[in-house]
């Protein structure tokens, strides 16, 4: 992945964008990355949702996981009757 550095900001933009990532709860750095997404992501184009935030979503009460159909791999170690 690539990086990026940016020089000579400002204090004061510096401590609001910290509390606008505290606020979303995200590093400065996540926040930084966020930020250059959705200003480079073509309009209309959803989001990505994160790994954590796809746990986070998916752990929250009230979610029930699709069923799976039955695969002949789901039989696998089953002795037959």
């Amino acid at each position: 992945m690539a990086s990026l550095t940016f020089r000579n900001i400002p204090e004061d933009v510096k401590r609001l964008f910290h509390q606008r990532a505290a606020a979303n709860g995200r590093s400065m750095e996540e926040e930084g990355r966020q930020l250059i997404l959705e200003a480079v992501r073509p309009q209309g184009q959803p989001a990505r949702e994160s790994i954590g935030q796809m746990i986070y979503r998916l752990s929250r009460p009230g979610y029930d996981l699709p069923e799976v159909p039955d695969s002949p791999a789901s039989y696998a170690g089953q002795e037959d009757e």
